[in-house]
Protein backbone atom coordinates (compact mmCIF):
# COMPACT_ATOMS: atom_id res chain seq x y z
CA UNK A 1 0.00 0.00 0.00
CA UNK A 2 1.13 3.95 -0.32
CA UNK A 3 1.99 5.95 2.19
CA UNK A 4 -1.16 8.46 2.26
CA UNK A 5 1.85 10.87 1.27
CA UNK A 6 2.20 9.83 -2.23
CA UNK A 7 -1.46 8.82 -2.60
CA UNK A 8 -2.05 12.79 -2.56
CA UNK A 9 0.90 13.44 -4.59
CA UNK A 10 -0.65 11.17 -7.06
CA UNK A 11 -4.27 12.76 -6.74
CA UNK A 12 -2.86 16.93 -7.11
CA UNK A 13 -1.08 15.47 -10.56
CA UNK A 14 -4.18 13.38 -12.02
CA UNK A 15 -6.00 16.74 -11.22
CA UNK A 16 -3.92 19.12 -12.87
CA UNK A 17 -3.44 16.44 -15.84
CA UNK A 18 -7.42 16.72 -15.73
CA UNK A 19 -7.65 20.68 -15.85
CA UNK A 20 -4.76 20.55 -18.79
CA UNK A 21 -6.90 18.41 -20.59
CA UNK A 22 -9.95 20.50 -20.09
CA UNK A 23 -8.04 23.48 -20.96
CA UNK A 24 -6.59 21.77 -24.04
CA UNK A 25 -8.89 19.15 -25.09
CA UNK A 26 -11.77 20.74 -24.98
CA UNK A 27 -11.09 23.53 -27.73
CA UNK A 28 -9.68 21.12 -29.93
CA UNK A 29 -13.23 19.17 -29.71
CA UNK A 30 -15.22 22.03 -30.17
CA UNK A 31 -13.26 23.05 -33.35
CA UNK A 32 -13.47 19.39 -34.62
CA UNK A 33 -17.50 19.46 -33.53
CA UNK A 34 -17.86 22.37 -35.60
CA UNK A 35 -15.89 21.56 -37.78
CA UNK A 36 -18.01 18.60 -38.44
CA UNK A 37 -20.89 20.65 -38.39
CA UNK A 38 -19.14 23.19 -41.41
CA UNK A 39 -18.52 20.16 -43.94
CA UNK A 40 -22.24 18.49 -43.14
CA UNK A 41 -24.03 21.91 -44.10
CA UNK A 42 -21.51 22.13 -46.83
CA UNK A 43 -22.70 18.42 -48.39
CA UNK A 44 -26.79 19.66 -47.53
CA UNK A 45 -26.07 22.94 -49.58
CA UNK A 46 -24.47 21.25 -52.51
CA UNK A 47 -26.98 18.19 -52.80
CA UNK A 48 -29.94 20.10 -52.91
CA UNK A 49 -28.40 22.27 -55.51
CA UNK A 50 -30.55 21.59 -58.61
CA UNK A 51 -28.15 20.13 -61.79
CA UNK A 52 -27.94 21.81 -64.75
CA UNK A 53 -29.81 20.65 -68.04
CA UNK A 54 -28.86 20.30 -71.79
CA UNK A 55 -26.05 21.42 -72.97
CA UNK A 56 -25.49 24.20 -72.31
CA UNK A 57 -23.48 25.53 -69.12
CA UNK A 58 -25.18 26.46 -65.48
CA UNK A 59 -23.71 28.42 -62.90
CA UNK A 60 -22.41 27.30 -59.65
CA UNK A 61 -21.80 30.11 -57.05
CA UNK A 62 -19.49 30.34 -54.07
CA UNK A 63 -18.92 33.13 -51.85
CA UNK A 64 -16.38 33.45 -49.45
CA UNK A 65 -16.51 36.19 -46.35
CA UNK A 66 -12.87 36.33 -44.49
CA UNK A 67 -13.36 38.80 -41.80
CA UNK A 68 -15.73 38.39 -38.70
CA UNK A 69 -14.49 41.71 -37.36
CA UNK A 70 -16.65 43.38 -40.22
CA UNK A 71 -19.84 43.03 -41.33
CA UNK A 72 -19.27 44.60 -44.57
CA UNK A 73 -17.54 41.15 -45.83
CA UNK A 74 -20.56 39.53 -44.99
CA UNK A 75 -22.67 41.93 -46.89
CA UNK A 76 -21.33 41.06 -49.83
CA UNK A 77 -21.89 37.26 -49.56
CA UNK A 78 -25.03 37.03 -48.35
CA UNK A 79 -25.89 39.36 -51.11
CA UNK A 80 -24.22 37.50 -53.70
CA UNK A 81 -25.61 34.49 -52.79
CA UNK A 82 -29.58 35.21 -51.77
CA UNK A 83 -29.56 38.40 -54.60
CA UNK A 84 -27.03 38.04 -57.64
CA UNK A 85 -27.24 34.46 -58.01
CA UNK A 86 -30.42 34.16 -59.16
CA UNK A 87 -30.67 37.27 -61.62
CA UNK A 88 -27.65 35.45 -62.99
CA UNK A 89 -30.02 32.21 -63.50
CA UNK A 90 -28.02 29.79 -60.67
CA UNK A 91 -30.87 30.17 -58.15
CA UNK A 92 -30.51 27.65 -55.61
CA UNK A 93 -26.39 26.69 -56.75
CA UNK A 94 -25.03 28.94 -54.58
CA UNK A 95 -23.13 28.42 -51.16
CA UNK A 96 -21.96 31.20 -48.44
CA UNK A 97 -18.97 31.02 -45.90
CA UNK A 98 -19.15 33.46 -43.50
CA UNK A 99 -17.46 34.66 -40.58
CA UNK A 100 -19.44 35.89 -38.56
CA UNK A 101 -20.93 35.12 -35.32
CA UNK A 102 -24.89 34.61 -36.75
CA UNK A 103 -23.06 31.77 -38.72
CA UNK A 104 -22.92 30.03 -35.38
CA UNK A 105 -26.83 30.84 -34.81
CA UNK A 106 -29.75 28.35 -35.33
CA UNK A 107 -28.76 25.69 -38.07
CA UNK A 108 -25.90 27.55 -38.59
CA UNK A 109 -23.47 28.72 -42.10
CA UNK A 110 -20.25 27.11 -42.60
CA UNK A 111 -17.48 29.54 -41.55
CA UNK A 112 -14.49 30.75 -44.34
CA UNK A 113 -11.75 28.45 -43.17
CA UNK A 114 -9.41 26.86 -45.69
CA UNK A 115 -10.61 23.32 -44.97
CA UNK A 116 -13.97 24.48 -45.36
CA UNK A 117 -13.01 26.15 -48.82
CA UNK A 118 -11.44 23.28 -49.66
CA UNK A 119 -14.36 20.55 -48.83
CA UNK A 120 -16.85 23.41 -50.87
CA UNK A 121 -14.90 22.91 -53.88
CA UNK A 122 -14.78 19.66 -53.62
CA UNK A 123 -18.25 19.15 -53.21
CA UNK A 124 -19.26 21.41 -55.81
CA UNK A 125 -17.40 19.98 -58.15
CA UNK A 126 -18.31 16.69 -57.79
CA UNK A 127 -22.09 17.37 -57.87
CA UNK A 128 -21.35 19.99 -61.44
CA UNK A 129 -20.73 18.90 -64.79
CA UNK A 130 -17.35 19.44 -64.55
CA UNK A 131 -16.70 20.00 -68.16
CA UNK A 132 -19.23 22.17 -68.72
CA UNK A 133 -20.92 23.96 -66.12
CA UNK A 134 -18.91 27.02 -64.45
CA UNK A 135 -17.99 27.99 -60.99
CA UNK A 136 -18.19 31.86 -59.83
CA UNK A 137 -15.93 31.97 -56.74
CA UNK A 138 -16.35 35.66 -54.75
CA UNK A 139 -13.64 35.86 -52.02
CA UNK A 140 -14.49 38.95 -49.87
CA UNK A 141 -11.98 39.88 -47.35
CA UNK A 142 -8.14 41.88 -46.18
CA UNK A 143 -5.52 41.45 -47.91
CA UNK A 144 -1.76 41.48 -47.00
CA UNK A 145 1.17 43.19 -49.19
CA UNK A 146 2.75 39.55 -49.84
CA UNK A 147 -0.63 38.37 -51.42
CA UNK A 148 -2.18 36.31 -49.00
CA UNK A 149 -6.11 36.88 -47.83
CA UNK A 150 -6.61 37.16 -44.16
CA UNK A 151 -9.27 34.35 -42.16
CA UNK A 152 -10.32 36.45 -39.09
CA UNK A 153 -12.66 33.83 -37.10
CA UNK A 154 -15.30 34.05 -34.52
CA UNK A 155 -13.36 32.72 -31.91
CA UNK A 156 -10.64 35.38 -32.25
CA UNK A 157 -8.22 32.52 -34.35
CA UNK A 158 -6.86 33.79 -37.84
CA UNK A 159 -5.32 31.86 -41.08
CA UNK A 160 -5.21 32.91 -44.47
CA UNK A 161 -5.36 31.94 -48.26
CA UNK A 162 -2.19 31.96 -50.45
CA UNK A 163 -2.96 32.33 -54.35
CA UNK A 164 -0.61 28.75 -54.82
CA UNK A 165 -3.51 26.99 -51.97
CA UNK A 166 -6.23 28.37 -54.07
CA UNK A 167 -5.07 26.95 -57.67
CA UNK A 168 -4.18 23.99 -56.02
CA UNK A 169 -7.66 23.96 -54.20
CA UNK A 170 -9.76 24.33 -57.39
CA UNK A 171 -7.31 22.08 -59.43
CA UNK A 172 -8.52 19.21 -56.73
CA UNK A 173 -12.10 20.17 -57.52
CA UNK A 174 -12.00 19.34 -61.20
CA UNK A 175 -13.43 22.44 -62.20
CA UNK A 176 -12.54 23.49 -65.76
CA UNK A 177 -14.79 26.53 -66.33
CA UNK A 178 -14.08 29.24 -63.53
CA UNK A 179 -14.48 33.01 -62.69
CA UNK A 180 -12.24 33.98 -59.41
CA UNK A 181 -13.13 37.22 -58.26
CA UNK A 182 -11.53 38.80 -55.54
CA UNK A 183 -12.24 41.91 -53.27
CA UNK A 184 -9.18 42.44 -51.51
CA UNK A 185 -5.98 45.13 -51.23
CA UNK A 186 -3.61 43.83 -53.10
CA UNK A 187 -5.48 40.87 -54.81
CA UNK A 188 -3.73 41.19 -58.02
CA UNK A 189 -1.02 39.18 -56.76
CA UNK A 190 -3.15 36.02 -57.27
CA UNK A 191 -3.75 36.75 -61.01
CA UNK A 192 -0.37 34.55 -61.99
CA UNK A 193 -1.45 31.63 -60.21
CA UNK A 194 -4.95 31.37 -60.99
CA UNK A 195 -4.72 31.37 -64.79
CA UNK A 196 -6.06 29.07 -66.99
CA UNK A 197 -7.21 29.20 -70.60
CA UNK A 198 -10.78 28.28 -69.12
CA UNK A 199 -10.30 30.93 -66.58
CA UNK A 200 -11.70 34.71 -65.75
CA UNK A 201 -9.73 36.34 -63.23
CA UNK A 202 -10.80 39.82 -61.58
CA UNK A 203 -9.64 41.85 -58.56
CA UNK A 204 -10.32 44.62 -56.74
CA UNK A 205 -6.72 45.62 -56.85
CA UNK A 206 -2.66 45.65 -58.69
CA UNK A 207 -0.66 43.83 -57.08
CA UNK A 208 0.89 46.31 -54.91
CA UNK A 209 -1.80 48.51 -54.43
CA UNK A 210 -4.76 48.60 -51.31
CA UNK A 211 -8.71 48.92 -52.47
CA UNK A 212 -11.08 50.79 -50.57
CA UNK A 213 -13.87 50.68 -48.68
CA UNK A 214 -13.71 48.17 -45.94
CA UNK A 215 -13.88 49.02 -42.59
CA UNK A 216 -16.50 48.96 -39.07
CA UNK A 217 -18.61 51.54 -40.51
CA UNK A 218 -18.36 50.07 -44.15
CA UNK A 219 -21.16 48.33 -45.45
CA UNK A 220 -20.15 47.67 -49.20
CA UNK A 221 -16.45 48.03 -50.48
CA UNK A 222 -15.64 50.36 -53.55
CA UNK A 223 -15.19 46.98 -55.69
CA UNK A 224 -18.16 45.04 -54.14
CA UNK A 225 -20.67 48.38 -54.60
CA UNK A 226 -18.98 48.76 -58.51
CA UNK A 227 -18.93 45.10 -59.44
CA UNK A 228 -20.82 43.43 -57.61
CA UNK A 229 -24.01 45.72 -57.45
CA UNK A 230 -23.97 48.43 -59.89
CA UNK A 231 -21.72 46.26 -62.62
CA UNK A 232 -24.38 42.93 -62.79
CA UNK A 233 -27.23 44.55 -62.69
CA UNK A 234 -25.94 47.36 -65.53
CA UNK A 235 -24.70 44.08 -67.37
CA UNK A 236 -24.41 40.15 -66.58
CA UNK A 237 -21.52 39.72 -68.65
CA UNK A 238 -18.88 39.52 -66.06
CA UNK A 239 -15.57 41.08 -68.16
CA UNK A 240 -18.44 44.13 -69.40
CA UNK A 241 -19.17 44.50 -65.98
CA UNK A 242 -15.92 44.59 -64.85
CA UNK A 243 -15.26 47.65 -67.20
CA UNK A 244 -17.65 49.73 -65.91
CA UNK A 245 -16.90 48.94 -61.99
CA UNK A 246 -13.37 49.83 -63.44
CA UNK A 247 -14.47 53.26 -64.68
CA UNK A 248 -16.59 53.91 -62.03
CA UNK A 249 -13.51 53.05 -59.24
CA UNK A 250 -11.29 54.88 -60.72
CA UNK A 251 -13.36 58.18 -60.52
CA UNK A 252 -14.33 57.71 -57.10
CA UNK A 253 -10.50 57.48 -56.21
CA UNK A 254 -10.05 60.33 -57.90
CA UNK A 255 -12.80 62.34 -56.52
CA UNK A 256 -11.77 61.40 -53.12
CA UNK A 257 -8.14 61.90 -53.27
CA UNK A 258 -7.08 58.13 -53.03
CA UNK A 259 -4.13 56.92 -54.76
CA UNK A 260 -5.28 54.01 -57.51
CA UNK A 261 -6.43 50.84 -56.91
CA UNK A 262 -6.00 49.68 -60.40
CA UNK A 263 -8.52 46.47 -60.31
CA UNK A 264 -7.28 44.28 -62.68
CA UNK A 265 -8.53 41.41 -65.34
CA UNK A 266 -7.03 37.89 -66.62
CA UNK A 267 -9.38 36.10 -69.35
CA UNK A 268 -7.96 32.87 -70.95
CA UNK A 269 -8.52 32.59 -73.97
CA UNK A 270 -11.10 29.49 -73.91
CA UNK A 271 -13.14 31.17 -71.16
CA UNK A 272 -15.07 33.69 -72.66
CA UNK A 273 -17.26 31.14 -75.14
CA UNK A 274 -18.22 29.12 -72.33
CA UNK A 275 -19.53 32.44 -70.69
CA UNK A 276 -20.90 33.37 -73.99
CA UNK A 277 -23.08 30.00 -74.18
CA UNK A 278 -24.17 30.29 -70.58
CA UNK A 279 -25.40 34.05 -70.56
CA UNK A 280 -27.39 32.99 -73.45
CA UNK A 281 -29.08 30.74 -71.12
CA UNK A 282 -30.59 33.92 -69.60
CA UNK A 283 -33.72 35.58 -69.89
CA UNK A 284 -33.49 38.98 -71.49
CA UNK A 285 -34.58 41.09 -68.82
CA UNK A 286 -34.59 40.33 -65.29
CA UNK A 287 -35.06 42.64 -61.82
CA UNK A 288 -31.98 44.38 -60.46
CA UNK A 289 -30.59 43.12 -57.57
CA UNK A 290 -31.44 45.15 -54.35
CA UNK A 291 -28.95 45.27 -51.62
CA UNK A 292 -30.20 45.01 -48.71
CA UNK A 293 -27.89 46.86 -46.31
CA UNK A 294 -27.60 50.56 -46.49
CA UNK A 295 -24.72 52.05 -48.64
CA UNK A 296 -23.28 55.10 -46.83
CA UNK A 297 -22.10 57.62 -49.50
Amino acid sequence: MRPASGRRVISRWMQAAALLCLLVCAPLQAAESLATRDHALIEAAVDAMPNGTGDAPALYVVGVAGDAGEDVFRNEARFLTDRVAPRLGAGARALALVNTTDSLKGAGTPLATPANLRHALSAVGAHMDRERDVLLLYLTMHGSPDHALGLALPDGSEDTITPDALRAALDDSGIVHRVIVISACYSGGFVPALKTPDTLVLTAARPDRPSFGCGSESTITFFGHAWLLDGLNADRDFASAYRLAARAIKQRERKLGYARSGPQIAEGARIGQTLARWQATLPSSHAPAVYPYPITP
